[in-house]
């Protein structure tokens, strides 16, 4: 059994799609960030960084005491090794999913992130910083599309590459996009998109968080934060 700590961001769906994918046990644990959850003391022994997902697996491979793991892009590594799924053996295979995973944790994420910030939740539009971060997801977009020319997935074959990306895409119209101008992500976009265990993980999502609106309380939660909030 795997206990998943879970908030419906797009790092959580990562997690959700790959334990639904692999059709492992696990136990979703709400994390909700916008009540500063994610700052229990409980929580941060497996997650220091204070960030959503995290998971404890109580049967590791190695068995013994649980392992606990933060960060999704760790997590999706260790499960895949776990698993040995998702992850190609070969050398050459396991570079290009691990560049590619990389890619999403370092670049795709992060600036979508500050996309979706300053375009809907920042408390003053900043048209500098709004038009920085849709070019620069527009890019990143580019960057996949043109990957993507030919090749049904990111790495050859479906993997946690692909998991990792696409609940990052998810939100296009939010980031200011159009997949009509990346064809080749539009077509990968809509083959994940359609894969069963990837509608049961969104489905979940329904059933843990009903209230999709930000309120003005829970953006000083999210916000709000500095060294301070760490030391405490």
């Amino acid at each position: 059994m795997i206990d998943l700590y879970y908030w419906t961001t797009p790092n959580g769906h990562k997690i959700t799609v790959f334990l639904e994918e692999a059709g492992l046990d696990y136990r979703i644990i709400p994390v909700d960030i916008g009540k500063g959850e994610q700052f229990k003391p409980d929580f941060l022994k497996i997650s220091p960084n204070n960030r959503m997902p995290a998971i404890v697996d109580h049967d590791p491979a190695e068995a013994g005491a649980p392992v606990s793991v933060f960060e999704s892009g760790a997590i999706l590594l260790y499960l895949a090794e776990k698993t040995g799924t998702f992850i190609p053996g070969d050398l050459r295979g396991r570079v290009e999913v691990l560049q590619w995973l990389f890619w999403q944790m370092g670049g795709l994420g992060p600036m979508a992130g500050q996309n979706h910030h300053f375009a809907l939740y920042a408390p003053e539009k900043i048209p500098y910083a709004i038009e920085r971060y849709v070019k620069e997801t527009s890019r990143l977009h580019a960057v996949l599309d043109k990957r993507l020319a030919d090749r049904e997935f990111i790495a050859g074959e479906y993997s946690i590459a692909d998991m990792a990306a696409y609940p990052w895409v998810v939100p296009w119209e939010r980031q200011g996009q159009r997949l009509d101008d990346t064809p080749n992500l539009k077509r990968w976009f809509e083959t994940i998109g359609a894969r069963p265990a990837v509608r049961r993980a969104y489905e979940r999502a329904k059933d843990i968080n009903t209230q999709q609106v930000v309120s003005e309380e829970a953006k000083k939660v999210l916000f709000g934060q500095d060294g301070g909030t760490v030391r405490r």
